[in-house]
């Protein structure tokens, strides 16, 4: 149930008559109360029907014309580092460069000496100086501690010369600059050591901060998106047994690995995982400017950065396909869905159409796409 002014949740055992409001129902297009019994709705209907069960119920409540749906679902999230998010430094705001680094500096003093820095958000297209901070520049205002500052398209990252430190051979790694954001390989090297250095309980406060969060906005379960490249099998089982027993969302673990036979499908289930899907990057993204295009950027002289191909692509969604998991891929760039549809028309070449169909295999993002 999602509305804008929610009532306390009411224990099972509790009956609950919502009227005086707008329910969402196929059941009753005009319907303007409900009751809730058990846990489940036990009827919906006109505000007169009401009447009937107000002397009968434990609580009513008076919806005060507001909307009740069904609750949302979230199908794509990352639930610790959203939690993080929330519990962190968020520099959405900073209006300008200046304010941004100001804004590190007081969080830096704010937080126990042994602590990584986590932050999120900021943009610099949106700032007038038009560029990020300089590694040096991080340095002076993290105070020269472990600091690492997802773009707000988290497909690159700002972050001090002490979490590098904490990384052998980052510097040889794809996507290493030696003053700009870090992308690839590199940038899923120092999130691994920054996310690493957490502690479980910090780990836990921030999952149960995005669940709590979610569940107030009327969702009631989201997708957690995990992978390698994108957390670690700790966070993501640690995940599932956190949600399984609290109230709160359900939680569906999307593991996103490539699968090449029965062996890896297994290993996926075993996780707990639903299918080998979600992140599962065929690209980037186009803020940093690594979502897969078939023409050059107009502000950057390439087309960004391919992952995966349509071969290994159509060999992922067979072997999933054949084990019945769902497959799926992480593709934004025109030049990535296309790579995305002709892998996929390869497995159905394969398999038929048919299963390919039946299994509901997905794509994240697909923000461009050809005419074709």
């Amino acid at each position: 149930m999602s509305q804008s002014t929610a009532p306390q949740s009411a224990p099972e055992h509790r009956t609950v008559l919502l009227r005086g409001g707008d329910v969402h129902s196929p059941a009753d297009p005009f319907a303007t109360a409900m009751v809730v019994e058990r846990g489940h709705v036990a009827w919906v209907g006109s505000e007169g029907a009401a009447d009937a069960f107000a002397s009968g119920v434990d609580e009513v409540v008076d919806l005060e014309g507001a909307l009740v749906t069904p609750a949302f679902t979230d199908a794509h999230v990352h639930t610790t580092a959203t939690g993080l998010a929330l519990t962190g430094l968020d520099l959405s705001g900073a209006r300008t460069l200046s304010e941004a680094l100001g804004l590190v500096r007081a969080f830096a003093k704010g937080r126990p000496a042994g602590d990584v820095l986590l932050g999120h958000g900021w943009d610099s297209a949106r700032w007038p100086e038009r560029r990020h901070p300089s590694r040096a520049e991080l340095d002076g205002a993290a105070g020269g501690r472990a600091l690492y500052l997802p773009r707000i398209d988290v497909h690159s990252a700002i972050v001090t010369t002490a979490l590098l430190d904490l990384v052998p051979g980052v510097t040889a790694m794809t996507g290493y600059h030696p003053d700009a954001p870090l992308t690839g390989d590199a940038h899923h090297a120092v999130r691994a050591a920054a996310h690493g250095a957490l502690p479980a309980a910090q780990r836990a406060a921030a999952q149960r901060a995005a669940l709590d969060h979610a569940a107030s906005l009327g969702i009631g379960s989201v997708h957690e998106c995990g992978g390698p490249e994108i957390s670690d099998e700790e966070d993501f089982t640690s995940l599932l047994a956190l949600a399984a027993e609290r109230p709160g969302p359900r939680v569906l673990g999307l593991w996103a690995e490539e699968v090449a036979d029965e062996k890896d499908a297994r290993r996926i289930r075993e996780l707990g995982a639903i299918g080998a899907a979600g992140d599962l990057f065929v690209d980037g993204s186009l803020g940093s400017h690594t979502a897969c295009l078939h023409r050059p950027y107009a502000d950057d002289p390439h087309t960004g950065t391919a992952h995966l191909d349509a071969a290994r692509i159509a060999a992922h969604v067979t072997a999933c396909t054949e084990a019945g998991l769902q497959a799926g891929f992480h593709a934004i760039g025109d030049a990535a869905v296309t790579a995305v549809v002709d892998g996929i028309r390869a497995a159905a070449g394969t398999l038929g159409l048919d299963r390919i169909r039946a299994a509901r295999h997905r794509v994240e993002h697909a923000e461009m796409l050809t005419p074709e």
